[in-house]
């Protein structure tokens, strides 16, 4: 049965009048930011040069936008109600930007956008104006915690807000156009993750329009019955709010939400107060007006209003006269001498219908979450430390390592409920599973008997989505908490573009001063390149590291500890800072172990050094410098020193290991950047580099270019050669293994002459003998499975 709630009387004859003025009002200011440079309340006749010369923005979906924001205004004020705005058409950013300057939020912030006529030009002359704010629903808008310049994540960041948040809802409207993307798609399934009892509520509201740019959208073209069914089995309870008549809708919409909001409370009663754990279908909103609702119905004898060409601005051409009066009428349309008082303020009976203080959805602090956020409990990373006697003897698995760890993070947070980790499908594969011993995991869907550590109240948050994980994590990061996020590493390239998203948005509060630091996005990428011994080359790619070194300095840090207890010290640091995305690379393999509990917290802490015990140049300079970054390029490497040191004892060798890969840039350019003379004394100013490294080896270059033994650094690294094979056959595909390596010692250190070609023989046909070996028996020949540091 369709839910088209019935044309009630809900709204008084009074209250409809106000909340239908207060959305003009609303309208009004959004059209003057897309068009107007000056004379903001039309006292005099509009004239081109009130009009800005260039005209960007979106009105089509700012209507519905506005429609709703009155309206959950009233359910505010009405219920007390606790409520962020997630606005999915980010382009709908007038909007947003109208009605926290109408609540008076945007004054509060920006003192200088007063709510008077001058304040008003001044919100007009800065919307997508040099100098001025950006069109979407940005960093700059007050409440917001979606910037929505990419779409497909709305839904995804209100679950994550709502996440721990009992008494908070979000209200998520989602565009037509965005619903046809494939992160929103599997989105929708976040209600089987949301727990009635301990969480929030999402209220989504499809709002159907009817196009994008310059096409029709696939859900609004499709029948009612089979939109209903759509959500019906994503395992929602639609309601529809259809139509363009003003009054009618008003009456429609506060019906419908009076109604959902009732059916919300009674579910969250229901779980909180008799125990029912049965999953609910939530309410949904499906919302239908007309593109650009409320605009010129036709310009120029063309369809406008309910058509793509109200998308953007609906008409532009405004050295026209006839477009500067269709401009005119339509704003006046408006009657803002009904709305603002002389002054250019909003008349009181208007201004009376937004919420107070922090009910104001543009001032809620879960939309400024870093004003909520409290710091974790962390345990003493150093009682997790692995026993290293002797470097490279012992063995470990670092991410069952740091599983512990985090398993007891959670712990000591439970009571907070401000800690969740995130992985697509991955916590067990990556070794996390201890966390699984401190809670279980998020899921309100059909449990079976066997099934294994499911529960409604978890705090692993599991779905085979990286965007979902991303966006859940995100909103749970921007309401003022913390996460981990571990994920495949050739698989993190999913959310490359949420990244980027994500990214910008802290370099832009980085400078909002109201916009307060938040948790760092801690990424842990795992299952990486080197170890692919079933999966093979679909899943061999390390290239996120050269995405994410795109960003700015002040905002990514990219980390490569080598072995378990580096790994732990690089945690527990990065669980401690804000406004970062940090990128943690570790394998989950058993692998040797070097550093000492104490030794590593030293090496995490400068990010780079010598390591002393693996060189053999004190007291002298080097002849060549062995550096390495990530934990199978160190193991390489030290194997290639250890051979190179027994064959050629008279070669002097420096060992340097890098955690911190921002250190190789310039110090001008990364705060954790070495100085030039820093730089020099590590790697000299004119010895050969060889320099094994995790990832694509241009990377290191585009590092070091600058610095004064650039020339002399020769690169390794993957180049796009993998397939299923044996760990130590990958590194030989790739040229990585310690007999290329010590090769290129031998080629670069002209002092050896002679003396090493038998050993530069000795090393090709050890290659040769891996090929054989591995193709006979299916693995690595003994010495390379078995070699430690014996030094």
């Amino acid at each position: 049965m369709t839910l088209t709630m019935p044309t009630l009387e809900t709204l008084s004859a009074e209250e409809l009048r106000l909340m239908n003025a207060y959305w003009r009002a609303a309208n009004y200011l959004s059209i003057g930011q897309i068009y107007l440079l000056a004379n903001p309340l039309l006292t005099e006749p509009l004239k081109r040069e009130h009009i800005k010369p260039r005209l960007l923005g979106h009105w089509g979906t700012t209507p519905g936008l506005n429609f709703i924001y009155v309206h959950f205004n009233r359910l505010i004020k009405q219920n007390d109600l606790n409520a962020i705005y997630i606005a999915g058409p980010g382009h709908g950013g007038p909007g947003l930007v109208a009605n926290t300057y109408l609540e008076g939020v945007y004054s509060e912030v920006y003192p200088d956008i007063s709510q008077d006529t001058l304040g008003m030009q001044r919100l007009f002359k800065q919307f997508s104006f040099p100098g001025g704010i950006p069109s979407h629903v940005a960093p700059e808008t007050p409440g917001s915690i979606h910037e929505g310049g990419e779409l497909g994540y709305a839904l995804s960041h209100a679950y994550g807000a709502v996440f721990d948040n009992p008494d908070l809802v979000a209200c998520c409207v989602v565009g037509d156009g965005e619903a046809e993307t494939g992160p929103m798609a599997a989105s929708w399934h976040s209600n089987k993750f949301l727990d009635a009892a301990r969480d929030g509520a999402v209220l989504p509201i499809l709002h159907l329009n009817g196009y994008k740019i310059a096409n029709p959208t696939v859900l609004a073209r499709i029948s009612h019955e089979e939109l209903e069914n759509l959500f019906r089995g994503y395992g929602y309870k639609p309601y529809f709010v259809e139509g363009d008549d003003p009054e009618i809708m008003h009456q429609t919409m506060a019906t419908t939400l009076d109604t959902v909001l009732a059916e919300i409370q009674s579910i969250q009663a229901n779980a909180r107060e008799k125990g029912d754990l049965k999953r609910p279908l939530w309410p949904m909103i499906i919302l239908r007006t007309p593109k650009g609702w409320t605009g010129p119905k036709y310009v120029d004898g063309l369809k406008t209003e309910g058509y793509w060409r109200s998308h953007q601005v609906p008409f532009s051409e405004m050295d026209k006269p006839e477009h500067v009066t269709v401009l005119e009428n339509w704003m006046k349309s408006y009657r803002p001498e009904e709305l603002f008082d002389e002054r250019g303020a909003l008349i009181p009976e208007l201004a009376a219908l937004a919420p107070t203080g922090d009910r104001r959805m543009g001032a809620n602090p879960h939309a400024n979450g870093a004003a909520l956020l409290k710091g974790l409990r962390l345990p003493a990373f150093r009682d997790y430390a692995l026993t290293v006697d002797r470097p490279g003897v012992t063995y470990g698995e670092a991410t069952r390592v740091l599983g512990g760890f985090l398993r007891d993070v959670m712990a000591q947070n439970a009571d907070r409920q401000n800690f969740r980790v995130f992985s697509p499908d991955e916590n067990n594969s990556n070794r996390l599973d201890a966390i699984l011993s401190a809670t279980n995991r998020a899921w309100d869907a059909e449990m079976l008997p066997e099934d294994d550590r499911l529960a409604p109240d978890g705090r692993v948050m599991e779905i085979l989505s990286e965007h979902t994980c991303q966006g859940w994590l995100e909103g749970y990061l921007l309401t003022g908490r913390h996460g981990f996020f571990s994920c495949y590493e050739a698989f993190i390239h999913i959310v490359d573009s949420m990244f980027n998203q994500h990214a910008k948005w802290l370099k832009s509060t980085n400078r909002i001063p109201w916009r307060r630091p938040i948790a760092s996005l801690n990424y842990l990428l795992t299952s990486h390149v080197w170890r692919q011994d079933n999966n093979g080359f679909s899943h061999q790619d390390p290239g996120f590291i050269d995405h994410v070194i795109n960003k700015k300095a002040d905002v990514v840090r990219v980390y490569l500890p080598p072995d378990a207890n580096c790994l732990l010290s690089v945690a527990d640091h990065c669980l401690r800072s804000r406004q970062y995305v940090n990128v943690i690379v570790a394998g989950k393999q058993p692998a040797l172990q070097y550093l000492t509990m104490d030794a590593a917290v030293k090496h995490c802490t400068a990010g780079i050094g010598i390591w002393e015990w693996a060189s053999n140049d004190q007291g002298g300079d080097p002849d060549v410098v062995m550096a390495c970054a990530g934990d199978i390029p160190t193991l390489e490497t030290l194997a290639a020193v250890d051979l190179l040191r027994r064959s050629l004892p008279d070669l002097k060798i420096r060992v340097v290991n890098v955690v911190d890969l921002m250190t190789l840039e310039p110090h001008s350019e990364h705060p954790h950047g070495l100085t030039d003379a820093d730089f020099d004394t590590i790697f000299t100013k004119d010895k050969p580099v060889i320099f094994a490294y995790h990832g694509y080896p241009w990377l290191i270059h585009r590092l070091c270019y600058r610095r004064t033994n650039h020339g002399n650094f020769h690169v390794r690294g993957y180049k796009e050669e993998g397939t299923t094979t044996t760990p130590f056959d990958m590194v030989v595909l790739n040229d990585l293994d310690r007999f290329h390596l010590a090769g290129d010692v031998i080629d670069r250190v002209p002092s050896l002459g002679g003396k090493a070609a038998y050993l530069k023989q000795q090393l090709r046909d050890k290659l040769f003998e891996h090929k054989a070996y591995v193709r006979e028996y299916g693995e690595d020949m003994p010495e390379i499975r078995d070699w430690t540091w014996t030094h």
